[in-house]
């Protein structure tokens, strides 16, 4: 802990050897208080030991109908990380650009930092403009050469910014390039230090930086992650409310919180988000202030400076403009668990004990054990646990010790007006593989079962869909979500150095199926099965009675009756009521509603099954003259989508087919937002079907409405 030199005279030297003792005590309670939670930790550890892990924790994200209309907003130079050499294919961006906010002076201008060390304005319409240069000003401390998170982190300015000109960034300096010494550091010796500064522009509407710089704070790293991640001041807060004009900065466990207990120790700043207040002096040293709101000040072996507490990696934070103008987390797990956490003063996230909503056992003797359940006295620990999240669902054949790429970068909840149906969502994304989601702000609750999570879709001004590794050019997007003063949202990716505004949202598959219609077709005479001799018409339902059997040709259900009464479609929208009469207690039960027929060995069929877990369960397929092939979104190699029918019960299954799209979306049980889709053009479109590969079932209720095929 650093002290600043100061002269002093005896009588002086009399007077600071009371508050040094009284010092010395608080830096003896905080180690004493650290050693208890080693010791807590290797007794709750060792409690859990007999517990069973828990391989999948959490239910994959649902896929949402929604998508995001992008619009090109922005393209930013090339830069190179510094001093170099780079050996992490992962800092090889385009630019390593990760924020977006609006300077608080009404010009739209918006400030954008570059982790190589620029920091850009880019107005609507206009070609981003180098404002200052970071690297340039620090020379060779300034390090951006190893760690994803090094370099120039992140920007945020004074809500007087208009007036006084200043603002505020983080950058990181390698220690053997530095003669200063941090204010605060981790138990062993640091090699990367996480710098805020100050600046002060002497003209706050010029168009580069022209002004003077102080150093606020300096934290001591002894790893290259998990640093200072962000800083911001809260917007939602008006001149007069306590919070106004006060810094939170989210400091990570700096890689190390996994084998210690910092995050749970309150002596040191690692693994917290701290709120100071800049223009104040009774910090540590001298430069910047500590409000008397924070909830450990005048705690003995705690410092005044954390907000919040118990984190590996809080990776972004804002506030909601509307509701309760919650504080919001996205904070990146560790082995499992990507989460968001509703943040209050005092919160302690658990971490390194906690994952998520789970314990944590770090001395698991199989890394692939780590995740285990919450112990019957969890109450007593007080942890506080998210409101939404994901776990990282791995891929086939992944090996629990490798890096699976999945890291969460909170969001922000929309209050604009460009897109309407978001209003009240909480837009949040993987920053690696460029998944986008949302939740109901009014479902995330602390204390209650975490809200559903779904994925947007994207699509971009000509209604194409697309994804973001599309847009982006790369599989691994580095995305980021970033926010203007009237609350409209914009993604930013590393991978080409880009960013989208959100400029609307597009409904899947909301193409016009209402150019005529068909029902009460149920009669046999309508239909024309596979197999006569198998199925009953008895008035009110199309009965499949006895299981089909495979036959010649391409691989495809082995038994189906195509309706044929009225055109065939194109655009289409089939809406019905199916059963599975075989019984549950039979493994891989199906059944399958046919469309776009045009042969025996021509058509789409969505395929709802109790398994999903094999390649031809519970998906979108083709049959084009050749074995079928699956199309759905929701299929990873290893699972699909949700199970359609589990039971013997009557379930409703809708299934829209956009032929100019080539949008397939399959809904069960009146649900909003589609179980499966797809986008295919193989085939423009033909009649529909009903049936299974080999199992019984029934169809009733059957409408279908579309555009004649011409």
């Amino acid at each position: 802990m650093y002290v600043p030199a100061r002269r002093w005279g005896g009588r002086s030297l009399l007077l600071l050897l009371v508050p040094l003792a009284l010092l010395l005590s608080t830096l003896w309670a905080g180690t004493v208080r650290a050693a208890d939670n080693v010791a807590a930790a290797d007794n709750a550890a060792a409690a859990r030991a007999a517990a069973d892990p828990i391989l999948d924790p959490m239910p994959e994200p649902a896929q949402s109908g929604l998508g995001l209309v992008l619009e090109e907003y922005a393209q930013f130079p090339k830069t190179e990380p510094v001093p170099g050499p780079v050996t992490d294919p992962r800092l090889m961006r385009h630019a390593r650009i990760n924020a977006l906010v609006e300077l608080p002076d009404h010009t739209g201008r918006k400030a954008v930092p570059d982790l190589n060390g620029q920091l850009y304005l880019v107005e609507d319409g206009k070609e981003p403009q180098l404002y200052l240069d970071l690297a340039g000003t620090f020379g060779p401390r300034f390090f951006a050469s190893r760690g994803m998170g090094q370099g120039f982190g992140y920007v945020t300015f004074d809500p007087g910014f208009r007036k006084n000109g200043r603002f505020y960034t983080v950058h990181t300096e390698a220690a053997s390039a530095t003669t200063a010494v941090p204010d605060f550091r981790q138990a062993a010796s640091s090699t990367y230090h996480g710098v805020i500064t100050e600046w002060t522009a002497k003209d706050p509407s010029a168009a580069t930086f022209e002004g003077t710089r102080r150093e606020v704070l300096r934290i001591g790293f002894n790893g290259q992650v998990h640093g200072i991640q962000q800083i911001d001041f809260n917007p939602t807060a008006r001149p007069g409310h306590r919070d106004y004009g006060l810094l939170y900065a989210a400091v990570g466990d700096g890689g190390t919180g996994k084998s210690n207990a910092e995050p749970q120790t309150l002596s040191l700043p690692h693994g917290k988000i701290l709120r100071i207040d800049p223009r104040g002096t009774d910090g540590i040293n001298g430069r910047y202030g500590i409000p008397a709101s924070n909830p450990f000040v005048g705690e003995p072996g705690a410092l005044g400076e954390i907000y919040a507490y118990g984190m590996r990696d809080p990776h972004r934070f804002s506030w909601d403009s509307g509701r309760g103008h919650t504080m919001y987390l996205g904070h990146i797990g560790e082995h499992a668990i990507e989460a968001v956490y509703e943040v209050r003063a005092g919160d302690n996230l658990g971490w390194s004990e906690r994952e998520g909503a789970f314990a944590f056992d770090r001395n698991a003797t199989n890394p692939c054990h780590r995740i285990l359940p919450l112990p019957a006295d969890d109450e007593k620990y007080g942890y506080t646990y998210p409101v939404a999240a994901y776990d990282h669902n791995p891929p086939p054949g992944w090996n629990c010790t490798a890096d699976v790429g999945r890291a969460i970068a909170g969001g922000f909840v929309y209050r604009g007006v460009e897109a309407p149906e978001l209003r009240g969502k909480y837009l949040f994304d993987d920053l690696v593989d460029g998944r986008v989601f949302f939740t109901e702000s009014d479902a995330m609750r602390r204390g209650q079962e975490p809200a559903r999570i779904n994925q947007l879709m994207i699509y971009d001004t000509s209604g194409k869909r697309t994804t973001m590794p599309e847009l982006a050019g790369d599989k691994r997007v580095d995305l980021r979500f970033g926010q203007d003063a009237r609350g409209e949202l914009y993604l930013l990716a590393k991978a080409n150095g880009k960013i989208w505004k959100v400029v609307g949202t597009k409904r899947f598959a909301d193409c016009r199926t209402n150019g005529a219609e068909l029902n009460r077709v149920m009669g046999g005479g309508n239909w024309a099965p596979v197999t006569p001799a198998k199925w009953q018409f008895p008035g009110r339902e199309a009965i499949l009675a006895e299981a089909g059997a495979a036959r010649p040709g391409p691989r495809r259900p082995f038994e189906y009756a195509v309706l044929t009464k009225g055109p065939a479609f194109g655009s289409v929208t089939i809406e019905g009521e199916v059963r599975l009469d075989t019984p549950v207690s039979v493994s891989n039960r199906d059944v399958i509603i046919v469309f776009g027929h045009q042969s025996d060995t021509k058509f789409y069929y969505a395929h709802l099954s109790q398994d999903n877990t094999i390649y031809p369960h519970n998906g979108i397929f083709v049959v084009d003259d050749a074995d079928r092939l699956r199309l759905d979104h929701q299929w990873n190699g290893a699972k699909g989508a949700p199970p359609a029918v589990t039971d013997e019960a009557w379930h409703e299954v809708k299934v829209v087919h956009c032929a100019e799209s080539g949008e397939i979306a399959v809904y069960v049980d009146g649900a909003r937002d589609p179980l499966m889709t797809a986008v295919d053009k193989t085939l423009p479109g033909g009649r529909t079907g009903f049936g299974s590969f080999d199992n019984t079932g029934r169809l009733r209720e059957l409408e279908v409405r579309g555009t004649p095929l011409r």
